[in-house]
C-alpha cells in the first residue's frame, strides 16, 4: 500500500515538535521511538509492549501500580503509533521485535528483564522470547491475538489497492469502531478513543495501521504459541472475561500450547485489561515477577 496522509491527520513529528512532548526518544536502526523508563531505580524492569493502536499513555495507571510495587517500567510507543516514527516500508512481525530488541539493548543493557506484552504486543513480546530467551526474566501475556483464522475482512486487506481505498475512505471511522469494542466500561472507552485519536493526528498514522493489518499474521499463530511454551520460561497468562476483541474461548488453547506458571481471568474485564483494571494486572504481575515478599507491601 502507498503511503498517505489522512485529511485530518494535521500534526507531524520532527525534531522540532518532539521537545514539546513527555518522555523521551532514541533513534533506532528504523527511525525513532518514543519511550518512558520510569520508576524505582533499583528496581528489577518490566518492559512494556503494546498493542495495535496504542500509545504509550496507555501504560500510565499500570506503570504507577508497579512503580509502588517496586517495578521499574519501560513503556514505549511502537512504530506508527504515539509518538514514534511512522516507517515508510513493511509494518511486519520482523520490524516490531527489532524496534523491542534494539531498544532493550540500548536502555537496559544488562538484563534480564520481564517482558509484558497485551494483544497484538503478545505476539510481539513473544517472538522477541523465541529469539532472545536469555533477556527474558519472565513473560507475561495479556488477551493475546493470534488464534482463529484470519476474518475475511482482513484477507481483503492484502489487496494494496482495496485497502489504500478502504484506509483513506473509512479508516478513522473503522480504528474508532475497533476501540469501542475493547473496554466495557463507556467512560474508559471515550477517554481510550480520544487518546488514540489525539495520537492519530500525525501524519502517517492510518497508513501505518492498515499496513501492519496488511503485514503483521494476527492470526493462525498456534506454533508461535508452542515454541513460546517450549522455552521454558516462567509465563503468567491474564485474560479479561469480556475480551470481545480476542475472545477468552480460546483460553484452553493458549493454556495448553504456551503452558504458563499461573493463568488469572480478570472478572468483568473487557481487552484492554492493563488499561481497565490497572490495579489487579499489576498486582499480579507484581507478585509474579518479584522475588522479593517486603516489596509487595502497599
Amino acid at each position: 500500500m502507498k503511503y498517505f496522509v489522512a485529511s485530518d491527520e494535521d500534526l507531524r513529528l520532527d525534531a522540532a515538535t518532539r521537545p514539546a512532548l513527555r518522555g523521551d526518544f532514541v533513534t533506532l536502526s528504523d527511525g525513532v521511538t518514543h519511550y518512558e523508563l520510569t520508576g524505582p531505580d533499583d528496581g528489577e524492569l518490566a518492559v512494556l509492549v503494546p498493542g495495535i493502536t496504542i500509545p504509550l499513555s496507555y501504560w500510565d495507571s499500570l506503570a504507577a501500580r508497579l512503580h509502588a510495587r517496586g517495578l521499574r517500567t519501560l513503556a514505549y510507543s511502537a512504530y506508527g503509533r504515539g509518538c514514534s516514527d511512522r516507517v515508510r516500508g513493511r509494518y511486519d512481525e520482523a520490524l516490531f521485535v527489532r524496534q523491542l530488541a534494539e531498544l532493550t539493548a540500548a536502555l537496559s543493557p544488562s538484563g534480564p528483564h520481564h517482558v509484558v506484552g497485551t494483544s497484538m504486543g503478545a505476539l510481539v513480546a513473544m517472538a522477541y522470547a523465541n529469539l532472545f530467551p536469555e533477556t527474558v526474566a519472565t513473560l507475561t501475556i495479556v488477551g493475546p491475538a493470534g488464534l482463529g483464522a484470519r476474518p475475511l475482512p482482513q484477507r481483503l486487506l492484502r489487496n494494496d489497492i482495496v485497502a489504500g481505498f478502504v484506509a483513506r475512505r473509512f479508516g478513522r471511522k473503522l480504528l474508532e469502531g475497533h476501540l469501542g469494542h475493547n473496554v466495557r466500561d463507556p467512560s474508559l472507552s471515550a477517554r481510550l478513543v480520544a487518546m488514540v485519536q489525539d495520537a492519530y493526528r500525525y501524519e502517517g498514522s492510518l497508513y501505518a495501521f492498515f499496513q501492519t493489518l496488511q503485514d503483521f499474521p494476527l492470526h493462525e499463530r498456534q506454533d508461535l504459541f508452542r515454541s513460546t511454551g517450549d522455552l521454558g520460561l516462567p509465563v503468567l497468562l491474564v485474560w479479561g472475561d469480556d475480551d470481545r476483541v480476542t475472545p477468552i474461548t480460546h483460553l484452553d488453547t493458549v493454556h495448553e500450547l504456551l503452558r504458563p506458571r499461573q493463568t488469572h481471568v480478570i472478572t468483568e474485564c473487557g481487552h484492554m485489561a492493563p488499561y481497565e483494571r490497572p490495579d489487579d494486572v499489576g498486582d499480579l504481575l507484581a507478585s509474579f515477577t518479584v522475588p522479593h515478599p517486603e516489596r509487595l507491601e502497599p
